[in-house]
């Protein structure tokens, strides 16, 4: 069982604890010097994400126009070309 933990930790557990440690706390330091809290990562993934949905339903509006505005013209000229080609058979 030992070994299974290992191979899944990459490293013992006590080593893997350590190293976490101190990642933690040079991460923590980095972020408490730029004023960067968890709480605004949260807030910014949630902003991030409510811009992206509604860019994206606006983005899906706009396709929807552009499907309007060419159907105007290729609905009547396909109309055209199959008048035009029912009368020649």
């Amino acid at each position: 069982m030992g070994d299974g933990l290992n191979r899944f930790l990459g490293d013992t557990p006590l080593r893997v604890a350590i190293k976490l440690i101190v990642v933690s706390l040079l991460v923590g330091f980095a972020m408490h010097t730029f004023g960067v809290y968890p709480t605004d990562i949260l807030f910014w993934a949630q902003d991030f994400i409510g811009d992206l949905w509604r860019t994206g339903f606006r983005a899906l509006g706009r396709v929807g126009d552009y499907l309007l505005i060419g159907a105007v013209v290729v609905i009547p000229v396909f109309i055209l070309i199959r008048i035009l080609s029912w009368r020649k058979s």
